[in-house]
């Protein structure tokens, strides 16, 4: 069950912080909210007692997650619950899931948009680090957590976002660092597979990260070693999608299938079409699955395809959003967002600068673009995910 979200990361602030419509002229298309920040309301009533806390916590759990954090301002009993992410777990639970986009388009600063309200929040600025900012970087929304995987001066690092604390800090690093691996989450727990690692030899090792524990648990090999390739889960399985063979040349078409319960792969030839031209220069297939059926975009031909399961086969929907401009398929977002298909990108020459959310439901066809928002933040989407808690 999806409910309405609104931006999120200030679960975790001491202080009050409410959102005021912008008087910007030059923010379109969607209610711009930054935050201010007021004096927390002192706390005068006795913490939340035993006979207590099963009714707060029902009460929260029927809120909003754009609301905790007004919540949290009001005592430290309910600044201490929604800390803990018990809430987040119970939430899990019930199946109440509110999905948000995170992107980059500047080297330390994030940004959140809420889909369901239309509103737009900074994250903290990234901790300060050159080498990290200027090097091959990967994104994944896992539980509470935003991960950023990248590399410093002598080995790779991961940065670590929190919802709950509105902080970010050092992560786990995975049990074999890599860089352009496929990757995705469902719930708590995400799947990395693929990439290279920090010599340069191409992977097809996997891994498991829960975010109840942050730690990560070696799985079976993949059939094929790859980079460059993508990752969703879909009617409960991890499918890996195309990529670039071990020898840096050869484009793989085929897909592989991670079943969870019987903990093997099993290989999908033809999975994906073959894209031509340089293989080395264009990005990882930009796929996304909603309501366990996949979509990719591709880029060449500005164009959305939509999978048929039972033929293994591809067929055009229609086009990507008239004025989405990319780099061989670098700089734009192509995400799942709850029941939405998102677009996050720069637009074309004549509107440098701007970044634009466009968004469409699966089944209100034919394919018709919303754009829920532009924001004048750069044209260059270098970083996308998508947190669902």
């Amino acid at each position: 069950m999806d409910v309405s979200n609104k931006k999120g990361s200030q679960e975790g602030d001491a202080p009050r912080k409410l959102f005021k419509p912008s008087n910007d002229p030059k923010e379109e298309g969607g209610q711009e909210n930054e935050q201010n920040h007021e004096t927390e309301i002192p706390d005068k009533t006795p913490r939340i007692g035993e006979l207590y806390k099963d009714l707060s916590i029902n009460v929260l759990l029927k809120l909003s997650r754009s609301d905790y954090g007004l919540v949290a301002a009001l005592n430290s009993s309910f600044r201490t619950l929604i800390r803990s992410g018990e809430l987040y777990r119970l939430r899990r639970e019930m199946g109440v899931v509110e999905h948000w986009i995170y992107f980059s388009c500047n080297l330390h600063q994030w940004e959140a948009y809420d889909p369901n309200r239309e509103r737009w929040m900074k994250l903290p600025k990234m901790p300060r680090n050159d080498c990290f900012m200027c090097s091959d970087k990967e994104s994944l929304g896992v539980g509470t957590d935003l991960l950023v995987f990248g590399r410093d001066v002598s080995a790779p690092v991961v940065y670590g976002y929190s919802l709950l604390t509105n902080t970010w800090s050092i992560a786990v690093e995975m049990n074999i660092p890599r860089c352009l691996f496929a990757s995705a989450s469902i719930g708590g727990i995400a799947i990395v597979a693929g990439g290279v690692d920090p010599v340069g030899n191409v992977l097809n090792v996997a891994e498991l990260y829960n975010s109840d524990t942050r730690k990560w648990e070696t799985l079976p090999n993949m059939h094929r070693k790859r980079r460059m390739t993508s990752g969703v889960f879909m009617d409960g399985k991890f499918y890996v999608i195309g990529g670039i063979a071990e020898d840096n040349k050869t484009e793989l078409t085929s897909g592989e299938e991670y079943d969870l319960e019987r903990k093997t792969w099993r290989e999908i030839p033809d999975m994906f079409p073959p894209r031509g031209g340089e293989v080395n220069i264009g990005a990882p297939p930009l796929v996304a699955v909603v309501n366990n059926v996949l979509f990719s975009a591709d880029c060449n031909q500005h164009i959305v395809r939509r999978y048929e399961k039972g033929s293994n086969k591809w067929v055009t929907i229609g086009d990507l959003p008239e004025r989405t401009s990319s780099v061989h398929g670098w700089g734009i977002g192509f995400r799942a967002c709850g029941n939405r298909l998102m677009v996050i990108g720069g637009l074309t020459a004549e509107s440098a600068g701007v970044t634009e959310i466009n968004s469409w439901i699966p089944g209100e066809y034919p394919l018709q673009w919303n754009i829920l928002g532009r924001r004048h933040i750069g044209s260059f989407v270098s970083n996308c995910a998508v947190m669902g808690c």
